[in-house]
């Protein structure tokens, strides 16, 4: 009989966010700054720019026609976990928090009405990101 590990719940909300600038904190890559390329909501992850980059090899493929073979050793990108970055903002980081903020909205017909919005805002600071 097999046990399997049970998976790990996702987070509900992830603060990080495609397009972030982040700084890694932990790790062999520590210190380094990136732009945040993907987020993979499912595993606590993110893909930073320039940081965590893997050699893949990848089996030599006969596309046909003229574009020839593809394949060889590739250096990419591969995920990092969540926690291991805070975001930059200015000239350090800042842990992100909530704000709910009350927001004038308009309807088809033009009547209005009010509502309210999350916002990202730096703990630090408390400016809206």
């Amino acid at each position: 009989m097999t046990s399997k590990k049970p998976a790990n719940k996702p987070r509900k909300s992830m603060k990080i966010k495609k397009g972030d600038t982040v700084k890694v904190i932990a790790g062999s890559d520590k210190g380094a700054q990136g732009k945040v390329i993907g987020v993979l909501r499912e595993h606590d992850r993110v893909i930073v720019e320039g940081v965590n980059r893997v050699k893949k090899h990848t089996k030599v493929v006969d596309a046909g026609g003229r574009s020839g073979k593809s394949g060889g050793i590739i250096t990419t990108e591969a995920p990092i976990h969540v926690s291991n970055v805070m975001l930059v903002e200015g000239d350090g980081v800042t842990r992100v928090g909530y704000r709910r903020d009350e927001v004038t909205k308009r309807r088809a017909d033009g009547t209005t009405y009010t509502a309210t919005r999350s916002v990202r805002v730096s703990r630090k600071t408390g400016e809206e990101i």
